[in-house]
């Protein structure tokens, strides 16, 4: 039975129109491979199929089968290069049997693996009600999980693979542990639809969420109604619960890969996802390169397929038992970074210590100021002061903030009783020139990180809040008092940056999206605003308005490097 408060609607688009063939079964062959095409899957108890591909060698040796579960079209090759010619992906890492965030046929059967590729239950020609990130669509791919395990082409040990929703919803079927489950590979996918994509901070998001689901709306039934459902749910309730997957019942062995260029996407769940997870056996890579070009660069496809040979074929010598349980890459600038190996997330060599705002001049420090100041800007505005307060600090001394930062800000609101605060940090040279980062999969000139709260939703969940991640339970509206100094804890998502000595960090915080870009390009923007009137940050004395930000001791020889 669906969970609390689903609403369901005709779908946004036909098969027909977006290119789709009624479901008909056939069996291709090419150089090396047996193509099956729209093998039924039945899953359920309502005696619904859902519709697969399945590219295997053309052999009688039994492969590994790894599984990608979309929304997007199975029947579509796509390579993202084509999509998005700005993602990085090269033209020569994919072939043109490449569907949209999936692996590609010809790199992985040679080595020994089958690729099933399914339509999610409601999408296109699959039957039932198309729901996303539900229970009911994870117990179906679990159905689909243990029909690859068991077919007479499988070698009985299934892994899964694929970037964002062919990610996401990995945490969601491992939880449920089907048995033929051995490995999975989230890359890049959120886990908590509420906090991570459609109300930052409890803001709602107008750009990628409205869009996201017009993608996934290709069907022959209905499809979930998330526009009505996000409306009529402005908090986190059982509706958002029965989206977020028990990430803690997932004990499959995992290798987990994250960036911090998704900001208000991907990258706090693919962290968190990693952190709460009891498998014993899990790694993390943690780039700041473009998730796509990653996902398919030669050097990281050779490494996903060490994890699945370990996992799937027992292997030997794949030499993933000298992998550091965690590394991540500390940014210098775009596409340059070094690396830092660890044992656990949050890195558990990080000191935290907290850099103090003045409002009087602009600065940040490391000594708390005893007078009382205030930065006054406009809340609807956003660009130049005085639309918007800044605050710099110039590092004496190479210094690398790897982890989340909390902004803990005093603010207040001249006329209004709700405000909305998007903060942003910035990477400034020594000539005070910002210095741009990967982003949301496509830019080159992003922030080194962002948050957002909105005021009202600024009340702490206190089991799951820390000192450096305050998690807000988003159950009630706390309403300001107009003129009154309010303390709000800011949760800024996971980032890694190297400042050498003289060059700053920037923060500044707004009422409006901080990055802008033209409408037609995909990336958060939060329209719908409470702002009203003049907003106030307040700083020194009473106002210990400050970031606490994750310090890593001291490498003086880390220099960039591609």
């Amino acid at each position: 039975m669906t969970g609390s408060g689903y609403l369901f609607r005709p779908p946004r688009s036909t098969p027909e129109s977006r290119a789709g063939r009624p479901p008909r079964h056939r069996v291709e062959r090419r150089p090396g491979m047996v193509v099956e095409r729209d093998v039924a899957v039945p899953f359920g108890d309502e005696g619904h199929v859902l519709y697969v591909d399945v590219y295997r060698p053309d052999t009688d040796v039994p492969a590994a089968p790894l599984v990608s579960w979309s929304p997007y079209g199975k029947h579509n090759p796509a390579p993202i290069g084509q999509i998005y010619p700005a993602a990085g992906v090269r033209p020569e890492w994919t072939s043109d049997l490449t569907t949209f965030e999936a692996p590609d046929p010809e790199y992985w059967l040679p080595h020994g693996y089958a690729l099933v590729l399914a339509d999610c239950p409601g999408t296109w020609y699959s039957e039932g009600r198309a729901t996303y990130h539900s229970p009911e669509e994870a117990r179906a791919f679990a159905d689909l999980v243990e029909w690859a395990g068991t077919q007479p082409w499988s070698a009985g040990k299934v892994g899964l693979s694929g970037v964002s929703y062919l990610a996401s919803l990995q945490w969601r079927v491992a939880a449920l542990d089907p048995p033929h489950l051995a490995a999975i590979n989230p890359w890049e996918g959120w886990n908590d639809t509420y906090r991570e994509v459609a109300r930052h901070g409890g803001i709602p998001e107008t750009s990628f969420w409205p869009y996201i689901w017009e993608r996934w709306g290709a069907s022959t039934t209905e499809i979930e109604d998330l526009e009505a459902e996000t409306a009529a749910h402005p908090f986190f309730d059982e509706f958002w619960a029965s989206k977020v997957p028990p990430l803690e019942d997932v004990r499959v062995p995992a290798y987990v890969v994250a960036s911090w260029a998704d900001q208000g996407l991907h990258s706090r769940g693919t962290l968190e996802g990693f952190r709460r997870i009891s498998s014993e056996q899990k790694w993390l890579d943690v780039h700041g390169r473009k998730k796509w070009a990653y996902y398919y660069e030669p050097e990281m496809v050779e490494r996903q397929r060490a994890f699945f040979d370990h996992f799937l074929l027992d292997r030997p010598g794949t030499g993933i038992e000298s992998w550091p349980r965690v590394r991540a890459e500390v940014r210098s600038a775009y596409n340059e970074g070094t690396w830092r190996d660890a044992r656990e997330w949050p890195l558990e060599d990080v000191e935290y210590r907290r850099l103090f705002l003045r409002a009087g001049d602009g600065s940040l420090g490391w000594a708390a100021p005893g007078d009382e100041e205030e930065a006054g800007y406009d809340g609807l505005g956003s660009g130049l002061a005085p639309r918007r307060a800044t605050f710099e600090i110039t590092f004496e001394e190479a210094t690398e903030i790897v982890g989340h930062v909390k902004a803990a800000l005093w603010v207040s609101a001249d006329e209004a009783d709700d405000m909305d605060v998007f903060v942003a940090l910035f990477k400034l040279d020594a000539e005070g020139r910002q210095v741009g980062f990967a982003y949301y999969g496509q830019f080159e000139d992003g922030p080194v990180a962002n948050g957002w709260l909105r005021a009202s939703h600024r009340e702490l969940d206190p089991e799951r809040s820390t000192d450096s991640m305050p998690v807000l339970a988003h159950r009630r509206a706390l309403p300001l008092t107009p003129g009154e100094p309010t303390r709000l804890d800011v949760e800024v998502w996971p980032s890694g940056t190297r400042f050498e000595a003289g060059e700053r960090l920037l923060l500044v915080v707004q009422g409006s999206d901080v990055m802008r870009y033209p409408e037609h390009l995909t990336f958060a923007r939060h329209r719908e605003t409470v702002n009203r009137g003049r907003q106030v940050a307040h700083t020194g004395g009473r106002f210990d308005s400050h970031l606490l930000v994750p310090v890593l001791p001291s490498r003086p020889d880390a220099r960039a490097g591609a």
